[in-house]
């Protein structure tokens, strides 16, 4: 069995994730190719997107939000993603075994001797009846649960239900609280009816792969992974890591070799390539995981150098000033840093166009 370096691994996802090249796709194609994109903060699959697609816009995305194409919901691992309203259709009923770990383990305790499928009956109606704040939705039930802890029935319903976040939330430039309603009342269509885990598997791998077992379970949050992969395994190849664990692949998935040049690139907090691995080592250094994943479950926005997490960036604005501040973890080459100083002035004229004055500042290394 051919083992493939880490470096091998790390080219094969940086292909399959646009990121050696960046792609002249539609947006909405884009996010399909990538199972959907993780959407905690609402800005950052703007800036992932740029820097996968060329010439991407603001409104391309803004748009297919308004025009329901693409949606928010709780999917992979219950975090909240992006996806085109398609793939959300046929994701979320798949992933319902999530949801319910995830209750059970937030709130079993207080949910205990409560008729959990009236409780979801009951929030459905409210929020297809007038989308509404989970705050909100919070209160109404716990008036007709008397004593229900509100957080607990928010929970319940948000994991029993297919709720989406409705725009504004998430539209670049405008502000909103988080407005929900179940996709079925948003989209005006049914969940998909059709559950096929080997579905589910092959649009990992092509997004993510070649990967072990954990990374898809990883991903997904899903359990019982080898079952569906044994199903599968006549219609994959086989590969091993440096460890000697199993690795699995579509045949004809892209994997470039080990010396392919890889361009800066600036992640958006929560990239999904952080998010979809049980070992990070093909992306992140072990080592960096403290400077990226914070104690209050963020997880910053990092620059690729080479093809791996090499530090971190953000923007400040303060009136019509912008300032990119990289924060770089290692040392950087005069070519290293010139190239991602050329990156962040083109990340700066999509991020703030309308600064009348923008700078890009290196902190130095800790």
């Amino acid at each position: 069995m051919k083992v493939l370096t880490n470096r091998e691994l790390n080219r094969a996802l940086l292909a399959r994730q646009m990121l050696l090249t960046r792609v002249k796709l539609p947006v909405l194609e884009t996010l399909e190719r990538l199972v959907g994109m993780q959407a905690q903060s609402p800005n950052a699959p703007y800036f992932s997107l740029w820097s996968r697609i060329d010439g991407f816009r603001h409104e391309e995305l803004s748009e297919l939000l308004r025009s329901k194409q693409v949606v928010r919901m709780a999917l992979m691992r219950s975090t909240l993603h992006l996806a085109s309203a398609n793939d959300a259709l046929h994701l979320r009923p798949l992933l319902q075994p999530v949801m319910d770990r995830s209750l059970k383990g937030a709130f079993g305790k207080q949910l205990h001797g409560i008729d959990q499928e009236t409780l979801a009956v009951a929030g459905r109606s409210w929020v297809e009846k007038e989308p509404m704040t989970l705050n909100e939705l919070g209160i109404r039930l716990s008036e007709q649960w008397s004593g229900l802890d509100p957080e607990a029935a928010v929970g319940l319903v948000r994991n029993k239900v297919p709720l989406v976040q409705l725009p504004p939330r998430g539209i670049w430039g405008e502000s909103g609280q988080a407005v929900h309603t179940s996709i079925e009342a948003w989209l005006g269509q049914p969940l998909s009816s059709s559950l096929e885990p080997e579905w589910l598997i092959r649009r990992y791998l092509a997004a993510f792969g070649p990967a072990t077992v954990k990374d898809i379970q990883m991903w997904s949050g899903l359990t019982r992974i080898l079952e569906v992969i044994k199903n599968l395994r006549p219609q994959l190849i086989t590969f091993q890591n440096e460890r000697g664990e199993e690795l699995f692949d579509l045949p004809d998935a892209p994997r470039p070799a080990a010396d392919t040049p890889s361009a800066p690139r600036f992640l958006g907090e929560f990239d999904n390539m952080l998010l979809s691995y049980a070992d990070r080592s093909r992306i992140m250094e072990e080592t960096y995981r403290k400077r990226v994943f914070t104690v209050n479950g963020i997880i910053r926005a990092t620059i690729l150098v080479d093809g791996f997490v090499t530090g971190t960036w953000k923007l400040i604005s303060k009136r019509d000033h912008t300032v990119l501040h990289i924060e770089p973890f290692r040392v950087l080459s005069k070519q290293e840093q010139d190239a991602l100083f050329e990156e962040g002035a083109r990340m700066l004229q999509f991020a703030a166009a309308n600064s009348s004055t923008s700078e890009i500042i290196f902190s130095s290394i800790v």
